[in-house]
């Protein structure tokens, strides 16, 4: 797409589009509506179209006019949707770089707990832009059926810049980059709220902890904003910070971790890990999302649809543990009502810490469809 701005000329459309003779008019009459939301009476509109959908086609045109200089993109009609809930289950986030709307398209068919819009590593810095316009247009028309709608924005400061024209779109969570001060939480939590004044649905917070730095500020990261929900760590750029290759048992990065998933959870906020980068590597994923489980994590990210279902398998409770679980708070209960404070369940006493962890367990398992509602 191109634009060249000579308003004394009136609007010139010309167009190369393999769709031309089924969908032609469409695409002018849009390239026309596109126009007059800027205010443009006059203008060369080169359209190279290799058969887009309509949200690719208005995010593209957009992005012309502005590199034209014909001023901000205008504001569109988005439609705010329910708010996510702070606690709901994070196991799986899909990333989607912000400039391929293919991936974009059936995203939520994969059924992952989220997808992240990504504006920051998978965005070339010449196409920053216009995948900031992309991103707002998928917000606006994409259903991501049951995933909650992340954008992971830029390091700052550009990434405030990323809040002004995608909070308007009503994202579920804002993703930080590279976050190593709680002065960098707040500064994103300022922007939101004065972009999103007088908005009834809060936006969330996830900080991705990148560096030595990072990890040591990690609980003064966690309380830097009520809004913040959960923390979670880019292994990738902590290890090249540390200067030490990343491995797949992950020993370099287990101080790091460890660390975050303390922080995190004083602070009562989810711990999320980095993602695995072998997509052909199932049995590695596997055993590295069993081992983040054991840690304390709560989920981590993907780069790809078919890491979703081992990512949830590993993250759920096992059916022995539920049954453990469902007999220690049935056991517990009975105790309570007998005026008891422990109770033993076999050769093993029960008191009310195991108890909590058995109760937060088919908690777990209940969210996730393991467990009905009445057991």
């Amino acid at each position: 797409m191109r634009v060249e701005l000579d308003q004394a000329a009136g609007l010139r459309v010309e167009m190369h589009s393999r769709v031309e003779a089924l969908f032609g008019d469409s695409i002018r009459e849009t390239a026309v509506r596109i126009a007059d939301r800027f205010g443009v009476a006059g203008a060369r509109i080169l359209i190279d179209d290799r058969g887009a959908l309509p949200f690719t086609l208005e995010a593209r045109l957009e992005a012309a006019f502005m590199a034209a200089g014909a001023g901000p993109a205008p504001a569109g009609a988005s439609v705010a949707r329910l708010p996510s809930a702070r606690d709901r289950l994070r196991r799986s986030r899909l990333y989607l770089p912000g400039n391929e709307p293919k991936f974009m398209v059936n995203a939520g068919l994969h059924r992952p707990d989220a997808v992240i819009l990504d504006l920051e590593d998978s965005v070339h810095p010449d196409h920053k832009s216009a995948a900031r316009r992309l991103v707002c247009h998928a917000l606006r028309s994409l259903d991501f059926g049951i995933a909650e709608r992340m954008v992971r924005i830029n390091q700052l400061p550009l990434g405030l810049e990323d809040l002004d024209a995608i909070v308007p779109e009503h994202p579920d969570l804002v993703l930080i980059p590279k976050v190593e001060t709680a002065a960098q939480v707040t500064a994103v939590r300022d922007r939101i709220t004065s972009v999103a004044a007088g908005a009834s649905r809060p936006v969330w917070l996830m900080p991705i902890l990148e560096s030595a730095l990072g990890i040591e500020n990690a609980f003064e990261i966690a309380r830097a904003s009520e809004t913040t929900v959960a923390l979670t760590i880019g292994l990738e750029d902590y290890t090249a910070d540390l200067g030490v290759p990343k491995t797949l048992d992950g020993e370099e990065t287990r101080y790091a971790r460890t660390r975050l998933v303390n922080a995190a959870r004083a602070a009562g906020l989810q711990a999320i890990d980095s993602v695995f980068g072998d997509v052909g590597d199932m049995e590695g994923l596997t055993d590295w999302a069993r081992r983040s489980r054991g840690l304390g994590f709560e989920g981590m990210g993907c780069i790809h649809p078919r890491q979703i279902g081992p990512i949830h398998t590993a993250f759920a409770p096992t059916e022995p543990e539920i049954e453990k679980a469902l007999r220690i708070v049935a056991a517990f209960e009975v105790a309570q009502r007998e005026g008891k404070s422990v109770v033993s369940l076999g050769s093993r006493m029960v008191d009310p810490p195991v108890v909590l962890r058995a109760r937060r367990l088919v908690d777990l398992a209940r969210r996730a469809g393991l467990v009905a509602e009445s057991e």
